[in-house]
């Protein structure tokens, strides 16, 4: 007895490979559930299916050889579980999703699995201030320029905003309460983003508190820092912005610009103009990482999970 295989049919030898694109590509509009309903099929059958379609997918791409990686880490449960991901900034896509948590160990799995020769070819490492990011990819490639992202460090500011907010909301009475009251996401969120009442909200809150005032322009003006093309001046400028905190009492933006003197090469990286990479990528994956979880909900395949995020910018079969 001979079995012969038919270059036609998918893993699953119940379909062709034809159908188990076609699954494949339908799921990546829609859920496992409304596919199987959709096309009369066990839930389990299609989530196989989906998973031989992303596998080709990754497959007809190869290894990459990145010049330029985003690294972050994600939740995947609850208790402090993560996994990291390395994308590559330049083809815009998730290369690599592993680990154990955010440790160096995990860390060091990402250059193990890229190997020592095209480890080389990094000539740039997009991260936020976690050190042991930072630790491995000094020792594992050390010609790379590291770069902290910049929306790590506006998160940080919004946080130093919202504890002067907090104290301010503490030391006021009721009836001057009234005006910070609710207001956290305007603070945080940029003018163009607000609506019409979140903008007159806004402009009364500023009115009332100088001290809200004074942090809120603070803020807002900081993003300046990544428009400049010399060190130089981007150093000319945080010193001023830096002088204006005197007399302010404003100790989280104290606290906030000693991280950034201490942090202060990973910032100025970005003046370089062979280091002008987009840094709203990471962010953007994350977002839709988030919009994957939420639509998987309640399932624990991780290997499904790092299928999903590794092809969620790949082109269709």
């Amino acid at each position: 007895m001979k079995r012969e295989r038919l270059s036609f049919l998918a893993d699953n030898t119940h379909y062709t490979e034809r159908f188990a694109y076609y699954v494949g590509r339908r799921c990546a509009a829609g859920t496992i559930r409304d596919v199987a309903e959709e096309l009369h099929l066990d839930w389990h059958a299609v989530k196989d299916l989906e998973k031989q379609y992303m596998q080709a997918q990754l497959a007809k791409v190869g290894t990459p050889g990145p010049k330029a990686i985003g690294i972050d880490e994600i939740s995947i449960r609850k208790g402090h579980t993560y996994r990291i991901v390395v994308s590559d900034l330049i083809r815009g896509r998730p290369i690599w999703f592993g680990g154990e948590d955010r440790s160096e160990k995990s860390m060091a799995m990402f250059y193990d699995w890229l190997g020592e020769k095209k480890t080389k070819g990094i000539r740039l490492a997009v991260m936020d201030m976690w050190k042991p990011f930072r630790n491995v990819t000094n020792e594992r490639a050390p010609q790379a320029a590291i770069l902290f992202d910049k929306f790590h460090i506006m998160r940080h500011l919004g946080k130093a905003l919202d504890e002067v907010r907090k104290s301010e909301y503490r030391r006021l009475s009721d009836r001057d309460r009234s005006y910070i009251k609710g207001q956290k996401y305007t603070l945080l969120s940029r003018r163009e983003n607000l609506t019409l009442d979140g903008r007159k909200a806004l402009k009364k809150l500023l009115a009332a508190n100088n001290r809200l005032n004074r942090a809120y322009l603070l803020k807002e003006s900081f993003g300046q820092l990544w428009d400049y093309d010399t060190e130089g001046w981007a150093r000319r400028f945080f010193e001023n912005w830096r002088a204006s905190l005197k007399w302010q009492r404003l100790e989280p933006y104290e606290k906030f610009a000693e991280m950034i003197e201490r942090h202060w090469d990973g910032i100025a990286a970005y003046c370089k103009p062979e280091n002008k990479v987009s840094l709203g990528f990471v962010e953007g994956l994350n977002n839709k990482i988030r919009v994957i979880q939420r639509r998987a909900y309640g399932l624990r395949d991780e290997e499904y999970l790092r299928l999903k995020v590794l092809t969620c910018m790949l082109p269709k079969l």
